[in-house]
C-alpha cells in the first residue's frame, strides 16, 4: 500500500480514536485516496466476518486436560520441548487465517446471524455519525444538491428524497461503510432525532421490511428496486415505519 496514512491514522479512525479535527481531516483524505478506502473496507469486512464466525468455543474436557498437561511446568524437562506451546499457537493462528480466507469467499447468508451483524453495523455507524463533525459530508436540505454530491464517490447513484412536508426534513448526506463496502448515508431529522438511512445496490429480490432494536436504537431494513436500505434512529419505531413507507411509495 503506497499511502503513508494507511497505518496508525487509518486504524485510529476505524476504532474512533481520533479527535474531531483528526477524524475530519482523515475523512477529507478518504475522498481522494483509493488505497485508504480499500483498506478501511477490508478492516470492516474482517470485523463483520469475526462477528459472524463467533470463534469462541469451549474445548472438550479431555482435550483441555491434554493441552494443560503439555503446558504444565511440572513435567520433566526433555519430555515436551520448550517450544511446544508456540507450536500450539502457530496451529491456532493458521486455523484463524484459513477460516478467514474461507469467509472472504463464502457469501453471507440472510439468516439470524446476518440480521444481527447488520443491525450491529448500522447502529455502530449511526453512533459514529453522532460524534461532532461526523454527521454529514454535504449539508443541504435540497435533494438536488445532495444527490449530485455522491457522483464519482460511489459506484452507484443512491436515491435521494426530501420529506420535509411529511415531517422528515433532509439534513444532508455522507459516505459510510457497511458490510465492508462504501454506502450512501442520508441524514433526516424527526422532531430533533437524527435518522440515518443507508443504501447500496443488491442483486437480491425485493423484500418486506424487517425491524428490531439494539442498544436502545430502532432499525429497519428492506430491499426495493435493486437497492437495499437500512434506517436507524433513537426515535419511536413508528417513525421508521413511516419513513420506510415514504421511500417505497
Amino acid at each position: 500500500m503506497s499511502c503513508n496514512r494507511a497505518g496508525t491514522l487509518l486504524h485510529g479512525y476505524f476504532d474512533s480514536e481520533l479527535d474531531v479535527l483528526g477524524a475530519a481531516e482523515f475523512e477529507r483524505h478518504l475522498e481522494r485516496c483509493l488505497d485508504c478506502i480499500n483498506a478501511l473496507e477490508a478492516l470492516q469486512s474482517l470485523r463483520s466476518s469475526l462477528n459472524i464466525a463467533q470463534l469462541y468455543e469451549k474445548a472438550p474436557g479431555p482435550f483441555r486436560k491434554k493441552v494443560f498437561a503439555r503446558l504444565s511446568p511440572a513435567r520433566p524437562v526433555g519430555i515436551f520441548p520448550a517450544r511446544t506451546p508456540w507450536r500450539w499457537l502457530a496451529v491456532a493462528a493458521a486455523f484463524v487465517l484459513v477460516a478467514y480466507a474461507s469467509w472472504r469467499v463464502i457469501p453471507v447468508h440472510r439468516d439470524g446471524n446476518y440480521e444481527t451483524v447488520l443491525a450491529a453495523e448500522i447502529v455502530d455507524a449511526h453512533l459514529r455519525s453522532l460524534q461532532p463533525g461526523h454527521l454529514t459530508d454535504v449539508v443541504s436540505t435540497d435533494q438536488h444538491t445532495v444527490k449530485p454530491w455522491f457522483d464519482g464517490k460511489l459506484d452507484f447513484s443512491p436515491p435521494v428524497q426530501d420529506f420535509t412536508d411529511q415531517g422528515f426534513p433532509l439534513r444532508g448526506g455522507r459516505i459510510d461503510v457497511v458490510h465492508g463496502r462504501s454506502v450512501a448515508a442520508l441524514v433526516y431529522v424527526r422532531r430533533k432525532h437524527f435518522v440515518n438511512v443507508f443504501s447500496w445496490p443488491t442483486e437480491e429480490k425485493d423484500a418486506a421490511p424487517r425491524s428490531g432494536s439494539q442498544q436502545g436504537y430502532q432499525w429497519i431494513d428492506w430491499r426495493k428496486g435493486g437497492m437495499e436500505f437500512c434506517a436507524v434512529t433513537d426515535a419511536a419505531p413508528s417513525a421508521l415505519e413511516q419513513l420506510q413507507v415514504l421511500f417505497t411509495e
